[in-house]
């Protein structure tokens, strides 16, 4: 298996971070993926107070095995009590991401803690830099869930590779061996997947929301800030969602500004969500859907990722 900063990082089996899916993983996925060998993560969304944090966090941490928390910088101001939580838990790795990280970094990292950012462009990924971040996400378009929608993972990836001396991961469009092999080839410390964790039992997400995940086809997501818009989340503007396309985003994309005053599909929106109703609710994920066709266990998604030591070796010089 490929050593890299990431594995010795964090004493990894195999150099892959599972994303931080606030809504679609919690602590039992980030314990699944940590126990199978790579570095577990889950997301925190915005409105969660710290007490959630706490506990997905004891959760984790069951595995025994190093694992990660991600944050949303728009929201700490709001809900400082997150940042306090994850200082208390202190994970191996937080990923602080989308809007002003200064006030965020020194504190986690005085603590011990790894800090990740995950940026969409490479003057992002040098404010990361500039920021004090132990360790950069390049972060193409590619990838589900909510950031930059300018630029793909490939050209992304190499250009700040170029650009910052920290280590750098890559995310946007990895879910098998072959897409981890690729980034670590162009010389990522490691890859960064959501998306083919998707369709794993330990998600927090419901059978019919893993059953469109299933069904889904590489061309079946879409982009844009309907969802947010809808929920009146405070997202800033520049960082829209990935999202399973369906009825509801078609309606809606192109007329944001008439749906943020629209309080009949805000209840509609709500109704899907708590109803499962997938015409309209949202499930998030990148465009590698398309290749996670079946239900398997984390521990199996891990395992499949460790095929890229065979992949790499094809390459390697007598």
């Amino acid at each position: 298996m490929p050593r890299t900063w990431l594995t010795e990082r964090f004493g990894l089996d195999v150099p892959l971070v599972g994303a931080p899916m606030a809504g679609a993983g919690d602590g039992r996925l980030a314990a699944a993926v940590s126990a199978a060998g790579a570095l577990g993560m889950f997301g925190v969304p915005a409105k969660a107070p710290g007490s959630w944090v706490a506990e997905q966090a004891a959760v984790a941490a069951g595995s025994g095995r190093p694992y990660g928390i991600g944050l949303m910088a728009w929201a700490l101001p709001g809900n400082p009590e997150q940042l306090d939580a994850v200082l208390a838990a202190r994970p191996a790795l937080v990923s602080v991401s989308y809007g002003d990280l200064g006030p965020y970094v020194e504190p986690l990292r005085g603590a011990g803690i790894t800090v990740a950012a995950q940026a969409g462009t490479t003057e992002e990924a040098l404010d990361a830099e500039r920021a004090g971040v132990d360790v950069v996400v390049a972060r193409g378009g590619e990838g589900g869930g909510h950031g930059r929608d300018e630029v793909a993972t490939l050209p992304l990836l190499q250009s700040v590779l170029d650009a910052v001396d920290v280590p750098v991961l890559a995310a946007g469009g990895i879910a098998t061996a072959r897409g981890l092999a690729a980034v670590l080839a162009a010389g990522a410390e490691g890859g960064w997947a959501g998306t083919a964790f998707l369709g794993c039992a330990e998600t927090a997400l419901s059978g019919p929301a893993r059953a469109r995940v299933l069904a889904a086809g590489e061309t079946g997501t879409a982009y844009g800030r309907v969802f947010d818009v809808a929920q009146r989340l405070a997202w800033p503007p520049e960082y829209g969602g990935r999202a399973l396309r369906n009825t509801f985003f078609d309606r809606w994309h192109g007329k944001e500004e008439e749906l943020g005053e629209n309080e009949a599909a805000r209840d509609e929106l709500t109704a899907a969500r708590r109803d499962g109703d997938y015409d309209a609710a949202f499930v998030y994920a990148g465009q590698a859907v398309g290749l996670v066709r079946h239900e398997r266990p984390a521990a199996e998604v891990v395992a499949g990722f460790a095929a890229v030591d065979e992949l790499l070796s094809r390459f390697a010089r007598p």
